[in-house]
């Protein structure tokens, strides 16, 4: 847990949390702070499984993965391919919107680009390309403080990326579904819709209390229910995800369902008191603890049934 990302203070929550959960099941528990020697931290306790409570770069986008690999050690959550391409939401979209999961459209940005003319009509999104929590998500409207065309002193995302992903602006509300595996498969726990007040789901509504309102069960049409949750398993196969993963939609709720859109799959979802994968786990009547040994059995699983350690199974 920890590390150097962005998402340091969420993993070190998630990790913390992960770590009494197990431990009051009766499990052993090594909580390590990612720095630079982690491998030989992990090569001195060598233990049965890690619990990969890291969220960002470089414990979700395959550094990590496969450096357990390497160590033969069985580890949570994806394995280093998935890890590479769910990070990034270009190779997300060429790997899913090819068999039938909304995306929304878009292109890379060049940063310094976007000081010369808008990218796409205006609104539209701008977010780095394999960034998680919302980090650095901006919406460039007609009447946004950023200029128009957008001034290059004005503070925005692309003052710590050189190219960022430009998406149309999808009006509407943001639900979510976790994914979790298990003996019989994966399967989607629930729909969450996220309430925010004002502004749009970034970072600091995610992991501030009081900010976005979480309704779980979504209050939304059953067939849009059914639709999120076919998405997010589809997606979750198609990425080759185990353990849990989250998908995250935008549903313009004039379009009915033409208007749903998945905007990214989550490999590393948060696991802290304010997290949706805990929230959605007891709709199936798991509770923290509960889900938090079902992630490190399909670990376990996964390593057993590839003893290399690659954790990325066409399963």
């Amino acid at each position: 847990m920890g590390g150097w990302a962005n998402e340091r203070p969420v993993s070190l929550m998630s990790g913390n949390g992960v770590a009494d959960a197990l431990e009051s099941r009766g499990h052993k528990v090594t909580r390590i702070d990612m720095d630079r020697k982690v491998a030989q931290r992990i090569a001195e306790v060598a233990p049965d499984v890690v619990f990969n409570a890291l969220h960002g770069v470089p414990g979700e986008d395959g550094t990590v993965q496969g450096m357990l690999d390497l160590m033969g050690v069985p580890y949570t959550h994806s394995g280093l391919a998935t890890s590479v391409i769910a990070i990034d939401k270009e190779l997300t979209k060429q790997a899913l919107v090819p068999h039938g999961v909304p995306m929304p459209g878009g292109r890379i940005v060049q940063c310094v680009d976007l000081f010369d003319r808008d990218p796409l009509p205006r609104p539209y999104v701008l977010k780095p390309v394999n960034e998680g929590s919302s980090v650095g998500v901006a919406i460039v409207t007609d009447d946004s403080n950023y200029g128009n065309p957008i001034a290059r002193d004005a503070k925005g995302p692309w003052q710590d990326f050189k190219q960022l992903l430009a998406e149309p602006f999808i009006k509407g509300r943001e639900l979510t579904t976790a994914v979790l595996d298990g003996p019989e498969g994966p399967r989607a726990l629930g729909v969450t819709e996220l309430v925010i007040e004002t502004g749009f789901y970034d970072f600091d509504h995610k992991y501030t209390d009081g900010m976005t309102t979480h309704i779980c069960p979504a209050q939304i049409p059953e067939n849009i229910a059914a639709l999120c949750r076919e998405y997010a398993v589809k997606a979750h196969k198609l990425l080759g995800c185990h353990g849990v993963s989250r998908t995250d939609f935008r549903w313009d709720d004039e379009l009915g369902e033409d208007g749903l859109f998945v905007l990214e799959t989550n490999t590393q979802p948060g696991m802290t008191p304010l997290s949706l994968v805990p929230e959605q786990a007891r709709l199936i009547d798991m509770d923290y603890a509960d889900i938090v040994e079902a992630i490190v059995a399909e670990a376990m699983r996964v390593h057993a049934d590839t003893p290399s350690g690659g954790g990325d199974g066409d399963d």
